[in-house]
């Protein structure tokens, strides 16, 4: 028996275009940023944003009601640190997996995010070539560091 990967894979590979879509929550508290990065990724087919939060207790709230595959999570926003709230997040929705969009370029902060449970660390002056492959990795369970910050880490 093939292994098809996640239930999207397996529907991609078969031609099923019924497949759902991967939806997202987007947390960032500035609104022209979110409106920019909503236009990225609604501009993927296989996309959905279902909520936009502009603080820490609003994308925890919206995780809990829309039940995203993945939040796209700012670390520096109202309402308490982003870093501390990924456990929680985590725990209280074990499905959605999360993928930290920043401005921060300290290995320091990547570690802390990737070691407490975010799958993905994209710096803001990337997001345009690196969300998108971030999110659908994300998805299929898969981790995703900038890899400019990744060569940072190693050495």
């Amino acid at each position: 028996m093939a292994d098809h990967g996640t239930p999207e894979d397996a529907a991609a590979e078969s031609g099923d275009s019924s497949a759902k879509p991967i939806r997202i929550v987007l947390a960032d508290d500035h609104a022209v940023v979110r409106s920019g990065l909503r236009l990225v990724l609604d501009s993927e087919p296989d996309f959905e944003v279902v909520a936009e939060a502009g603080d820490v207790d609003s994308a925890r709230r919206y995780v809990r009601g829309h039940h995203p595959a993945v939040l796209v999570l700012d670390l520096n926003m109202p309402g308490g640190s982003s870093l501390e709230a990924i456990p929680a997040i985590r725990e209280e929705s074990p499905g959605t997996q999360i993928v930290v969009l920043t401005m921060q370029q300290e290995p320091a902060f990547a570690r802390q995010a990737l070691g407490t449970g975010a799958l993905g660390y994209v710096l803001k002056e990337s997001a345009d070539d690196e969300l998108v492959e971030a999110v659908r990795r994300a998805a299929a369970g898969e981790s995703f560091l900038n890899p400019k910050l990744g060569a940072r880490l190693a050495s």
